[in-house]
């Protein structure tokens, strides 16, 4: 494998993230629905009150690979990570970048002293579902997600 530098994210990534967002909007055949503007982004990683971390992969300088994650707060488990995007670029997939993260991921959890790790996908999404059954993952499928919008909010 092309030599790569697995880091923690930071700030100047961004841009490149966002792209990246924007391309797996686009592979889940949802590509109006990345709302957030790239100041806002920035803010959420790396302003007065940081909501997510992030792990990248680059390769010659560029990014091809993130997970970004962030705490989420079980009442019936505590503080689990949940990761909220694992991205490869296509070009670089089958090449054991996603394990690479998750690997990283894992480590994560441990050192932070976490009760586990939860994330979603989606059920067509088979070539993922198979990368999360190789690690024994549990595919809950008795959830239904539920979401309100900014604008739905501020009609109630």
């Amino acid at each position: 494998m092309t030599e790569f530098n697995l880091r923690v994210a930071v700030k100047e990534d961004c841009l490149r993230l966002m792209e990246l967002i924007k391309e797996l909007a686009l592979f889940e055949r949802a590509p109006d629905e990345v709302t957030v503007t790239l100041k806002e982004f920035e803010e959420a990683g790396f302003g007065a009150k940081p909501v997510w971390k992030a792990f990248v992969i680059e390769i010659d300088g560029l990014v091809v690979a993130f997970a970004l994650y962030y705490v989420r707060y079980s009442t019936w488990k505590g503080n689990r990570l949940y990761l909220e995007d694992l991205i490869v670029t296509e070009e670089h997939r089958g090449k054991g970048l996603g394990k690479l993260l998750f690997d990283r991921l894992f480590q994560e959890v441990r050192e932070l002293g976490f009760s586990g790790m939860v994330w979603q996908v989606l059920d067509w999404n088979e070539p993922a579902i198979n990368f999360y059954k190789k690690y024994g993952a549990d595919l809950d499928a008795g959830w239904i997600n539920a979401s309100l919008s900014k604008q739905q909010v501020a009609n109630l």
